[in-house]
């Protein structure tokens, strides 16, 4: 991806701040690359609990990730704020694939580009599912 074609802070629609821990930097003095799949997760999951639209708990349909990528443009170190856009990128009969863009505070240069896709399951049996009625029309909320 060129630096033309990066999406850029405007491109998001929902924003999660998350603060990197010491435990966080690796050997070389950055956050080590896992880490970033963990914001990933955070950034989504963060923003389907805040909305209501899972239960940790009591959700007999949840979203189940199948598929992850992310493409890094610039380091963390600790410490320093994440703020970690989110967006719909496809919405799907039974999946969601989210865009997420990991910027430095302030900055509209992401420093961290990826996808992160959800199918929605039975919790009791993990098959697939439509998306139910009410997480699709906040899903909506977050296509640019």
């Amino acid at each position: 991806m060129s630096e033309d074609t990066l999406p850029r802070r405007s491109d998001y629609v929902y924003f999660r701040q998350i603060p990197t821990r010491w435990m966080d930097n690796d050997v070389y003095g950055h956050v080590n690359n896992v880490i970033y799949y963990s914001w990933f997760d955070t950034a989504v999951n963060g923003w389907l609990i805040g909305n209501g639209l899972l239960d940790l708990e009591t959700s007999e349909i949840v979203g189940i990730v199948v598929a992850t990528e992310c493409t890094y443009h610039k380091e963390f170190t600790f410490p320093q704020m994440v703020e970690a856009g989110l967006r719909v990128d496809r919405l799907g009969n039974s999946s969601v694939t989210y865009g997420v863009g990991l910027f430095h505070e302030g900055d509209d240069d992401p420093a961290a580009t990826g996808t992160f896709v959800h199918v929605y399951t039975e919790r009791a049996t993990r098959k697939p599912v439509p998306i139910p009625d009410d997480v699709r029309r906040m899903m909506e909320t977050l296509k640019v």
